[in-house]
């Protein structure tokens, strides 16, 4: 489904001659691509899940989150602001991010249903995490507030 999302917006985008969303999607077909090709050995000769898609995409979003610091620090706003303009293209293919207090409710939520007790837990806790709330929630957030929930 995500897939035909990416190339219907591709579509309209190349119709609207908006370059910044046309190099964006095809930016994002050509890495996906690439892990549909890396998925074959695997036995997955349809391609990746939609899951695996959207984490794919927010590493593309925390690539460009810290391209945009290294620009502003090397004073080229002009380029940070192509990478601001790229993750909101990406965001458009994503759920909702949950805020910080909707983060926390769920992972307490999880912490519950799961039974962790300790930080050794953490594990089972960042899977139902991962496989629950993927693309919702930033794992390295959700991982410092599983620890101070945890911990």
């Amino acid at each position: 489904m995500l897939r035909e999302q990416l190339n219907d917006a591709l579509k309209t985008a190349m119709k609207n001659k908006e370059a910044l969303a046309v190099s964006t999607v095809r930016m994002v077909l050509a890495r996906l691509k690439e892990r549909d090709i890396e998925a074959r050995p695997k036995g997955n000769a349809a391609g990746i899940p939609d899951p695996d898609i959207q984490q794919m995409m927010q590493g593309m979003i925390k690539q460009r989150r810290e391209s945009i610091e290294l620009y502003e620090k090397g004073g080229r706003p002009e380029l940070a602001e192509k990478e601001r303009g790229e993750i909101a293209v990406i965001e458009r293919f994503l759920p909702k991010a949950l805020s910080e207090a909707e983060t926390e409710a769920a992972i307490k939520a999880l912490i519950a249903s799961v039974g962790a007790t300790s930080i050794k837990d953490m594990g089972k806790v960042m899977a139902a995490l991962r496989e629950k709330y993927a693309g919702q929630i930033d794992p390295s957030q959700a991982s410092q507030t599983v620890k101070k929930l945890l911990g």
